[in-house]
């Protein structure tokens, strides 16, 4: 095990980053849009039928037969409740705008980096720090046939381990796959590995740990098992 900052190949690629962006701008857009729209929809359509009408309120009209006023003056109650309500509908969008940037900003900001024992991945809004060494490390599906298996069914992948600081609580998910690749290269799986068993007893509750670690050597010798 190396003390030397490694930065592992987690991550979109670069197709994938610009997909990412395009398709989340354009999403983004669009539901601003549909948030905006209600807001400026009523002083719009206000102004293109105020004109033709003879009068500007009802207190102007009062006393005015009902059955002569214009239909917007007639219905003046019920306009209101469509103008109150068009800004709510309005923020029907605002989750998908909000969505869209997360998304956005996931696929850009996703890293992770291996020093020494302890891996610092970081999401879209935050960088989580644990130690590999004392963690409880956690696969679920994390076992490979042997070469020559010919029998999928009885081959599980798992694309990534779970970290977890026994202290705190504080969780890091570390993906097995690289950028634009089915696994991490085999140094940073070895990396990985010696990270996890470094000074790591055998047995009892490190046991599982280990067995983690001995899955990402042999993945690292047999990568055309990931």
């Amino acid at each position: 095990m190396t003390n030397q900052e490694l930065r592992l190949s987690v991550g979109a690629s670069p197709a994938q980053r610009t997909w990412a962006v395009v398709v989340g701008v354009f999403i983004a857009a669009v539901a601003a849009a549909f948030v905006v729209l209600p807001l400026v929809a009523g002083g719009v359509l206000g102004r293109l039928s105020g004109p033709g009408d003879p009068f500007s309120s009802y207190e102007e009209a009062r006393d005015v037969p009902p059955g002569m006023l214009p239909p917007a003056l007639r219905d003046a109650d019920g306009g209101a409740d469509h103008a109150g309500l068009s800004p709510f509908i309005g923020l029907c969008g605002l989750p998908f705008v909000l969505l869209s940037i997360y998304l956005v900003l996931r696929v850009l900001r996703t890293a992770a980096w291996l020093e020494g024992s302890h891996v610092r991945v970081r999401g879209a809004f935050r960088t989580r720090d644990v130690d590999l060494a004392t963690a409880r490390i956690d696969a679920a599906s994390l076992s490979y046939g042997e070469p020559a298996d010919d029998f999928p069914a009885g081959r599980q992948r798992t694309p990534a381990i779970i970290a977890t600081d026994h202290e705190d609580g504080r969780r890091v998910t570390i993906a097995l796959q690289g950028m634009g690749l089915s696994s991490l290269p085999p140094s940073e799986l070895r990396a990985l590995a010696d990270a996890i068993t470094t000074g790591r007893p055998v047995d009892g509750r490190d046991g599982d740990a280990h067995a983690v670690a001995r899955q990402l050597r042999r993945l690292a010798e047999h990568p055309q098992l990931g």
